[in-house]
């Protein structure tokens, strides 16, 4: 390139539509959460560890896992915080609470929304129980959101 050539710089949003296949474990916790409203865990022979979501391999010795473990759908919080401001990216516009929420029978935690409840009424270990959509398309927000267990 000569030392008079300009170079131009310009600035663009690109979108791009497109499919994906979950694979067969996640659309098989996907699957459940449509047409059951049940959460499902995956469960590692070897270590004993239940993962939610689910994953193919786990990921404390590798070991290929197989067995599903279906959950109550209540949990306790383990962190949350409150998101102000709309992102292109997030499940809605703010505010909102998102959590990560351990499932009773879990060993990870699931990051989701927070609904029927105030951020100052919140606190690590509160409970929480999944409330679904009424409308369900295969999709982690078929979940609507956890709230504050009733009982």
């Amino acid at each position: 390139m000569k030392q008079n050539d300009a170079i131009l710089i310009s600035s663009q949003v690109l979108q791009v539509s497109y499919n994906y296949s979950a694979g067969p474990v996640v659309s098989k916790f996907l699957v459940s959460l449509r047409d059951q409203k049940k959460i499902l865990g995956i469960k590692c022979d070897k270590c004993g560890i239940v993962y939610v979501p689910p994953r193919a391999t786990c990921g404390k010795c590798f070991s290929e896992m197989k067995q599903w473990v279906e959950l109550s759908g209540r949990g306790r919080i383990e962190t949350f915080t409150s998101v102000h401001y709309p992102e292109p990216v997030q499940p809605r516009g703010g505010p909102f609470i998102l959590a990560v929420i351990k499932l009773d029978g879990s060993d990870t935690g699931l990051t989701h929304l927070v609904g029927e409840a105030e951020e100052k009424d919140l606190t690590i270990g509160t409970k929480l129980e999944a409330v679904f959509q009424e409308n369900r398309t295969g999709h982690i927000l078929d979940i609507k959101y956890f709230r504050p267990c009733r009982d």
